[in-house]
């Protein structure tokens, strides 16, 4: 068995769509709209074989200032191969203004990784 893909609401479907396919090679279908109840979605395809569902639906509302420590979904985790590519993407995604929580560091239980606030406060860990 495996995870067939995970899903999120954005308000900016576009925009969380560029941001996976310019910093993590995600590549897009071309879309799907449901004109009756106005839901539109991507589905991003990842070299490995991962999706990710993006979706936007106008009865979908925010929810206000979730902690970043709580139950449920808390980030997505994306393994670019080695330290180095760890770094550059870190150094990137800095320099293009999306908050570092923490790293590049190694991990008391040993994994070399940063965690990042994406695009909509997703939270995105980049390790190796």
């Amino acid at each position: 068995m495996r995870i067939e893909h995970l899903a999120v609401y954005v308000d900016d479907l576009e925009g969380a769509k560029n941001f996976f396919e310019k910093y993590f090679d995600g590549k897009s279908n071309s879309g799907y709209h449901n004109e009756r109840s106005g839901f539109r979605s991507y589905f991003i395809s990842f070299d490995s074989g991962a999706r990710l569902e993006l979706m936007n639906e106008p009865e979908v509302g925010k929810v206000d200032a979730l902690p970043r420590k709580k139950h449920g979904y808390t980030h997505v985790a994306f393994s670019l191969g080695s330290k180095e590519k760890v770094e550059e993407a870190t150094a990137k995604l800095a320099s293009d203004g999306f908050e570092v929580l923490s790293g590049p560091r190694t991990t008391g239980d040993g994994y070399f990784e940063s965690c990042i606030v994406g695009f909509e406060d997703i939270l995105v860990e980049i390790t190796v």
